[in-house]
């Protein structure tokens, strides 16, 4: 068997059968300090696909550093076929600053495909899809809700692309959101060019939450093997298909004042069920919130202070209530119990 070529990206050449990081240069701060995108480039002995992992493009989307992390230890890589790519933070600038934005306050996610000479946001947004996304097969986006909210595990995925539902389906996430594209976004301009990404959604911004990590390592290993990239040792599959929802919806605040939470994340409601009140400060007035249809709590607010028409309940619509609980507690109850986390290596 010939030996497979080496992988160049940047500076760098991996050898086949090796791994290692590249720095590829973003800027300078103005201090004049340097400030590098890391790759870690898994190169695998046989041929196979190319796949990228991405982390951190909000800087204060953190739960997905801890994903990389955990994955990179995973003993299932070691006999790896293709290539892998794992950017375990983006947006460095964010990060440094725990900031959803970069220094510009542009958000990166809303900055593709960028251009060389542009913002800081556009030479970054071009930068990674130049030398990653367009590398790639196949890649898996990593995020949480933004500071002060937290969302279910969950695979966000456009309406009308059947290669990503059946990877959706693999990935084994409690909930599959249909969810058209956003101007600017990573995935849209992945779709450009031809490459599709699963845009994988869990916990919240500046926090961790062991649940959504467990959610987004086992998810990430069950896409590889299902690529043929790895073997199937100690990765179970999904023993339920998760809940696709095809619609969502923002309920907000009604008033301004204080918010009492009556129903969680991964909560399954009726039409007319109560879901939170919101009440001045003073115990006089209370408005309700309930649930405007049949659904599922992919994401809601985590901070008991709020403005007529914050956001509070992100509810994604079911077909079904009952067959929606039995999706998500066989999902959830499979994530607490998986037996690979008592692994050393992936701890």
């Amino acid at each position: 068997m010939p030996a497979r070529q080496d992988f160049t990206l940047g500076p760098a050449v991996v050898p086949a059968g090796t791994r290692g990081t590249v720095d590829l240069p973003v800027s300078h701060l103005s201090d004049h300090t340097p400030v590098s995108m890391s790759v870690e480039v898994i190169h695998g002995r046989r041929d196979g696909p190319t796949v990228f992992v991405s982390a951190g493009i909000h800087g204060d989307e953190v739960i997905g550093v801890e994903i990389v992390r955990r994955l990179l230890r995973a003993s299932q890589l070691r006999g790896l076929r293709g290539t892998l790519l794992v950017i375990p933070i983006v947006n460095a600038f964010g990060f440094m600053n725990h900031s959803r934005y970069l220094p510009d306050r542009r958000d990166l996610n809303r900055s593709f495909p960028g251009s060389p000479g542009g913002s800081l946001a556009a030479r970054l947004a071009h930068l990674f899809l130049t030398e990653i996304v367009a590398r790639s097969d196949l890649g898996i986006d990593l995020h949480s809700a933004a500071v002060h909210r937290t969302n279910l595990p969950q695979i966000r995925i456009s309406p009308d692309n059947a290669v990503t539902m059946d990877l959706a389906q693999v990935f084994g996430a409690p909930v599959i959101l249909k969810s058209p594209l956003r101007d600017g976004s990573l995935r849209g301009a992945a779709r450009d060019m031809g490459r599709d990404v699963l845009l994988y959604e869990a916990g919240e911004g500046l926090r961790f939450d062991e649940y959504s990590v467990r959610a987004g390592v086992a998810g990430i290993l069950r896409v590889l093997r299902y690529k043929g990239m790895i073997g199937g040792r100690g990765i179970a599959a999904a023993k339920t298909p998760s809940q696709v929802c095809t619609s969502s919806r923002w309920l907000r605040a009604p008033a301004g004042g204080l918010l009492r939470t009556w129903r969680g994340d991964g909560d399954v409601v009726s039409q007319g069920a109560a879901l939170a009140a919101v009440s001045d400060p003073f115990g006089r007035q209370e408005r309700e919130i309930t649930a405007p249809f049949d659904g599922i709590i992919v994401g809601r607010a985590v901070m008991p202070v709020v403005n007529e028409g914050d956001a509070v309940f992100h509810l994604a619509r079911v077909a079904s209530v009952a067959r929606a609980e039995t999706a998500v507690d066989d999902l959830s109850a499979q994530i607490a119990d998986d037996p690979m986390f008592d692994e050393d290596e992936i701890i």
